[in-house]
């Protein structure tokens, strides 16, 4: 069997045909949802890219490996205390180095090759690990998909013919900046955006404050750079959050555009029909919720939900079209892959296999609840349990985050409505299983719990309180009308300080 990855990074599936969206963004990836299975409930464990592409290609959490952050220890594979570690077992390797998903489907004899800058842009070369063959585009993820694609053709072109391979292949367009080329038009520009988008709730967000808000929309201030084709600096009305959605949606149709491309390379090839298409996303992308804009930087429905679309032949061929709505994690997707290819995983590893979804979508296996993190722009755990989700912020990271929000993700799906303070019972249910999920896993946790380790570093490696982007900030509040908001954060630093 041949198996392709395409890694669409900061993909939200609400943005998607298939997932309901209003906008034609995605032909070609609904044309594969209506051959396979897609999933509404499948969640990154840890965002953004680096904790949540380490815990995909190592198979654990990076409760586990410590990797939360994109900065700082937290950044990094913890060392193995409990086990053997760089030894001269198989030589000078680490334990990781072996039990990788790469590792693991070329020990299956299949030929591994991963087309991506993303190991060299976060210096996180673990997610190589076991691939035999790599190839970073050179452009550390500004790449667009029409520079993308010819390597991938070339690839195919030179080893599509082998009996058994895995390919991941990394696309950058709906990811900041927003650089689609201009030639390719704005697809978009007589589609309306989605009504939850208010002028009122715009309002609201431009007296709050933090990188990539309605005020700040790129990031730290509102210039956008010389990168942007498309795109606003910040957010002043529902015209200005149009241009900026229209932007983010233009980039999921480019890389669209060009991943029906390979398709039609691979069917050219008569490859088609023994080659699985496995369609996802390390993270997904906030426009506008929790007044993040165009950027990914919370523990939350938006931001760890991806997508994940499956034509895997001989296994949904009687299944197609169809729809899991079950609760899994994208290291469920590791320990899937590993089962189909060689009925096995490594015992370390923390995820469950889920083919039998696969064949059946109205299978009851699935988890009971998902607990997910961020570290990297602010520190967050979440769980995501029925049909609510509670976040515990530990670290606002310059947001005016509360200690807890708790959303009725069925109702509220953009997290408009914080519920914490009106279901108190829930908040403590939610804590509950969050508790018990850590004391689950803290056994394996050689540096303690990482969130707390981030903290204890200075907080996020975005919104580190000992950076000069902090003070930096601070005072740009100060001079913008928002000195309540500065002195609030010189007083609390990371700690959560509003209702």
């Amino acid at each position: 069997m041949r198996i392709l990855y395409v890694d669409i990074d900061s993909l939200r599936p609400d943005h998607l045909g298939c997932y309901g969206y209003h906008r034609n963004t995605s032909p070609t990836i609904d044309s594969i949802a209506k051959e396979g299975v897609k999933f509404t409930n499948f969640y990154s464990t840890d965002t953004p890219c680096l904790p949540s592409r380490t815990a995909l290609f190592g198979g654990n959490f990076g409760f586990k490996t410590g990797v939360v952050n994109h900065g700082g220890e937290f950044s990094d594979i913890a060392p193995r205390k409990n086990i053997w570690n760089r030894e001269f077992k198989g030589g000078l390797r680490g334990e990781y180095a072996f039990t990788s998903l790469g590792k693991v489907l070329r020990d299956a004899g299949y030929y591994t090759a991963s087309i991506s800058p993303f190991p060299e842009r976060h210096t996180a070369y673990q997610v190589w690990f076991g691939f035999t063959e790599t190839y970073d585009t050179g452009k550390g993820g500004l790449e667009n998909a029409d520079e993308v694609y010819p390597v991938i053709k070339k690839w195919l072109e030179n080893n599509g013919e082998k009996e058994n391979w895995f390919l991941h292949v990394n696309m950058w367009d709906p990811h900041t900046p927003y650089d689609t080329p201009e030639d390719f038009g704005n697809p978009f520009k007589d589609d309306p955006i989605e009504e939850w988008v208010t002028e009122e709730l715009i309002k609201k967000q431009r007296n709050s404050f933090g990188p990539h808000s309605a005020r700040e929309v790129p990031g730290f201030d509102e210039d956008l750079g010389g990168k942007y084709t498309m795109g606003v600096g910040e957010i002043k009305n529902t015209s200005d959050a149009k241009e900026q959605i229209d932007a983010y949606d233009t980039g999921i149709k480019y890389a669209d555009f060009y991943l029906n491309k390979v398709f039609e390379d691979l069917k050219k090839m008569n490859l088609w029909d023994d080659t699985a298409i496995i369609i996802s996303a390390d993270h997904g992308e906030n426009q506008g919720e929790l007044n993040v804009w165009g950027d990914h930087q919370t523990a939350d429905h938006i931001t760890n939900r991806v997508p994940l679309i499956i034509r895997w032949p001989g296994i949904t061929d009687t299944n197609k079209g169809s729809t899991v709505e079950n609760k899994f994690y994208n290291l469920d997707l590791t320990s899937t892959i590993s089962q189909i290819t060689s009925s096995s995983q490594p015992d370390r590893w923390d995820g469950i296999n889920f083919t039998e979804n696969l064949t059946n979508s109205k299978s009851s296996n699935g988890r009971d609840y998902l607990v997910i993190s961020h570290g990297a722009w602010s520190c967050q755990r979440s769980v995501r349990w029925d049909n609510w989700l509670l976040i515990r912020t530990y670290d606002t990271g310059l947001k005016d985050f509360p200690k807890y929000m708790l959303f009725d993700i069925e109702k509220d799906p953009h997290e408009l409505n914080n519920l914490a303070d009106q279901h108190k019972d829930l908040v403590a249910h939610g804590m509950f299983l969050i508790d018990e999920w850590i004391e689950e896993n803290m056994y394996e946790a050689d540096r303690g719990d990482p969130l707390q380790g981030v903290i204890r570093e200075g907080g996020p490696h975005h919104a580190n309180i000992y950076s000069k982007v902090w003070n930096t900030y601070v005072e740009r509040l100060e001079k913008t009308d928002r000195k309540k908001h500065a002195d609030n954060l010189r007083k609390y630093k990371g700690k959560p300080f509003s209702k």
